[in-house]
């Protein structure tokens, strides 16, 4: 059973991707993967998915029509707005696109991420056990490229039974961390203001890492560290030379020589990927042991 799309409007960063490579660090390329994990898993229950993939897509929306079979489609992320021929239909959910028929897809009020999955696979082939984009690595999804207009896509492969999910709305709590690697190399006091002071998401964003505005000027001055370069992780905040936070993000670089005060805790990652520039957050801090035990419990 297969099904054909082809891509009418597509904005940038569109990208296949899956779960994501987890065992490229050592060769150099991060796991890339969905920034949204969660959204990504909605969309498949939606989609009642049999297969790995989806397409990721960012503000600027993505319009696709059905050029060859009938294709079960989910969709979830932020808040975006959905039509299929014209149509409004409601978002975080799925339908059968007939041959013919456009799915169009366009921003909301919130989120910077949007998913789509499909009753079956999308064929493309997996590369290092992944058929995820890394546009850094220029491998895995369409020839290690974004997506664009007029691309084609073949889904194989039959679903499963179709289920609902909750919505999901927009959560601006403090987004929890523990402490870093190098958290003892800033002093007392720069710790408890990196805890008691806003940041701002800035337009300096993208799938490898979101810089932050330091709107108190918590670490101005304060990373005169020079470090020999060592893994990083997607979530790890680092403080660059001229102060500057960023939080790495899924096609983080595989190694860094930064001073790392904080690494968001997995949980936490993607709310924070779909902040907005401008969006406003604090940090907070939580043992290891918290962190392990609200993951398993999101796992549930």
């Amino acid at each position: 059973m297969s099904a054909r799309i082809k891509l009418l409007r597509c904005g940038p960063l569109t990208t296949i991707q899956d779960a994501g490579r987890y065992n490229g660090l050592r060769h150099g390329v991060s796991a890339s993967g969905p920034m949204d994990a969660g959204a990504f898993a909605r969309a498949g229950i939606l989609a009642g998915t049999s297969g790995t993939t989806g397409i990721e897509f960012t503000t600027g929306g993505i319009a696709l029509k059905s050029v060859e079979g009938t294709v079960r489609i989910g969709w979830s992320g932020g808040d975006f707005r959905a039509a299929v021929d014209g149509v409004a239909v409601p978002w975080s959910s799925g339908a059968d696109l007939q041959p013919g028929s456009v799915l169009e897809i366009a921003a909301g009020a919130w989120g910077n991420f949007g998913y789509l999955r499909f009753s079956g696979e999308i064929d493309v082939p997996a590369l290092m056990g992944s058929r995820a984009t890394s546009m850094r690595a220029r491998i895995g999804g369409l020839d290690g490229r974004a997506l664009r207009q007029e691309d084609e896509l073949t889904i194989v492969g039959a679903g499963l039974e179709r289920q609902t999910v909750d919505a999901v709305d927009q959560d601006l709590s403090p987004v929890r961390f523990i402490w870093g690697i190098h958290a003892e190399q800033f002093t007392k006091d720069v710790r408890q203001r990196f805890v008691n002071s806003s940041f701002f998401v800035t337009a300096a964003m993208d799938r490898m890492g979101f810089r932050l505005k330091d709107a108190g000027n918590v670490f101005e001055g304060k990373s005169s560290l020079s470090l020999v370069s060592e893994p990083v992780l997607p979530g790890d905040v680092q403080i660059l030379g001229d102060g500057t936070p960023i939080v790495l993000m899924r096609d983080h670089q595989p190694t860094g020589g930064y001073p790392r005060i904080a690494t968001v805790i997995r949980a936490d990652l993607d709310r924070l990927a779909q902040m907005r520039p401008g969006t406003e957050l604090a940090f907070t801090s939580v043992t290891v042991e918290h962190a392990q035990a609200l993951w398993r419990s999101r796992q549930k």
